[in-house]
């Protein structure tokens, strides 16, 4: 059913939570974020309890016509599994921050449902364990309770561990040996029996992996590992490097929603030395006292990932919402690291760390945040062009504060191979007045800019000038081609930008069109 006509019935805020939750599979953390910047706004909960009026509100299903009989059943019952699971799990992570009684109400509404998905069931169940409510049905399907008895089976037959977690009734056991780690033991030995379907599946996950490698589609993987890895490429001419960075960030761009992808992912994914290590900066993020070497050293183990476990570790760290003022204690701790990150790793990581808080801005950013951004830019500088300067000028919020902060950047950090490779960003936008003025900064910082370039920059003022012919921002571009590259300005660039400044209605016009004039 399409469940687009549904959303005019929400208010604003709620509607943003709903298309975070229909956004696919990670609709889940998507709406935790926006449920954040949310409560950062407004600490009252209205958003949620709205949503919950509305999603509990009767539908009717089936008017009663042709001998059918009425139906009516709750709102959230229309919407797709995907939705509900992504709904279970976002309140899942804050079912604690929420009223008892709303969580309850919208989980008796979901038992409205006539063919719930295996995990709708199996989490709405779970929450109701944890609100208290008495619930003995297992969380798990018959055919996954048939699965688990022979797996115990295998395993010795046992019934404690991990296997107490399936089960209403749980008791101690204090002198049973763990099912977990007797399987451990066992696929050490070489005793570990794989089921037959799962043993199936594994080799059709290898066959897909294989067939994707010869038909290219893990090329990206080798152009980081083999091409980008290292963060600060050897300067060769402009033209040689130019093409490749411009092609990383497509690449980059693409890989978004697989990255995604892998942050949904459990956090069993990792090993267990990671996970310890992460534990081990969760504390020390979340603690007030001062960090010594001993706690720096801690972070050295993103030098031990590789890149889908990168991107769960900074999942897990929810490195976006950490104190401000812990910021400049991370970031040390990070410039300290020896080797430096891998291109990859640091894209990730400050990706994680900084675009969202960037984007959040409303008014200039923080004397802290700047230092932050333009100490990782100075030392990481190409991979923050494709972490956080690429996705905020593709942003369509991008606002004045964005802005300022990456005039910043591109007057104290970026040097002239980079400021080109921003500038080529540019033509791949919409523009608008605060991309106008970083476009400024970076023709200001006068960069080696070559003919080709020039030419297409010249293309996107007569494309896109026409919706900025009362732009002083414009106007102020325009002069510092004009003056600062007037060597580069032939007949036919000089032609398409004097069509362009017929147009102009700026009090600049006329300085502009003299100063045209005035190149051979």
């Amino acid at each position: 059913m399409n469940v687009n006509h549904f959303l005019d019935r929400f208010d604003s805020q709620s509607k943003l939570l709903v298309r975070s939750l229909l956004s696919g599979v990670s609709g889940a953390h998507r709406a935790l974020d926006v449920f954040r910047r949310q409560q950062r706004a407004n600490s009252e909960l209205s958003s949620w309890t709205n949503l919950v009026d509305m999603l509990c509100r009767d539908e009717v299903v089936n008017p009663g016509t042709d001998g059918r009989p009425l139906t009516v059943k709750a709102l959230v019952c229309l919407f797709p599994a995907l939705f509900k699971q992504n709904l279970l799990t976002f309140i899942y992570l804050i079912h604690s921050l929420l009223p008892k009684a709303a969580v309850l109400r919208l989980l008796q509404c979901l038992s409205q449902d006539s063919s719930p998905s295996p995990w709708v069931s199996a989490l709405t169940r779970q929450l109701e364990r944890n609100l208290g409510s008495l619930n003995k049905e297992h969380l798990f399907t018959p055919v996954c309770h048939g699965r688990l008895e022979k797996l115990s089976q295998r395993l010795g037959g046992d019934t404690g561990g991990w296997a107490e977690c399936f089960s209403i009734e749980i008791e101690e056991h204090q002198n049973t040996p763990c099912l977990l780690e007797l399987g451990k033991q066992k696929k050490r030995k070489g005793n570990f029996d794989i089921l037959d379907s799962d043993e199936e599946l594994l080799q059709q996950s290898k066959r897909l992996k294989m067939e994707e490698s010869r038909s290219g589609h893990v090329h990206t993987e080798e152009v980081r590992e083999e091409r980008l890895d290292a963060e600060e490429p050897a300067h060769e001419s402009t033209q040689d490097h130019l093409p490749d960075d411009i092609k990383v960030a497509e690449k980059l761009e693409g890989g978004a929603s697989n990255e995604m992808t892998v942050q949904d992912n459990s956090c069993d994914f990792l090993p267990e030395h990671i996970m310890t290590s992460a534990h081990q900066i969760k504390e020390l993020l979340e603690s007030q006292t001062e960090w010594d070497q001993s706690s720096t050293d801690v972070f050295q183990v993103f030098n031990d990932c590789d890149p889908k476990q990168v991107a769960v570790l900074c999942s897990m760290l929810s490195l976006s919402d950490i104190a401000e003022q812990t910021l400049p204690k991370l970031c040390s701790s990070i410039l300290a690291l020896s080797p430096d990150l891998s291109f990859s790793t640091a894209v990730t990581f400050i990706k994680n760390l900084l675009l969202q808080r960037v984007l959040s801005l409303t008014e200039p950013a923080s004397r802290c945040l700047v230092t932050v951004v333009m100490s990782l830019c100075s030392h990481y500088t190409r991979s923050m062009c494709h972490a956080l300067i690429g996705p905020l000028l593709q942003d369509e919020s991008l606002g004045s504060a964005q802005a300022e902060l990456l005039n910043k950047l591109v007057e104290s950090c970026l040097d002239s191979h980079y400021a080109l490779l921003v500038l080529q960003m540019t033509f791949k936008i919409s523009w608008s007045e605060p991309v106008l003025s970083i476009i400024h900064s970076l023709l200001d910082s006068k960069p080696d800019i070559n003919e080709e370039l020039f030419t297409q920059l010249t293309a996107q003022l007569v494309c896109q000038g026409p919706r900025f012919i009362k732009s002083m921002n414009f106007a102020k571009m325009l002069l510092t081609i004009l003056t600062k590259y007037a060597s580069f300005v032939k007949p036919p660039n000089k032609q398409s930008l004097s069509e362009c400044l017929m147009i102009h209605e700026t009090f600049l016009k006329k300085s502009l069109q003299a100063a045209l004039k005035r190149i051979p």
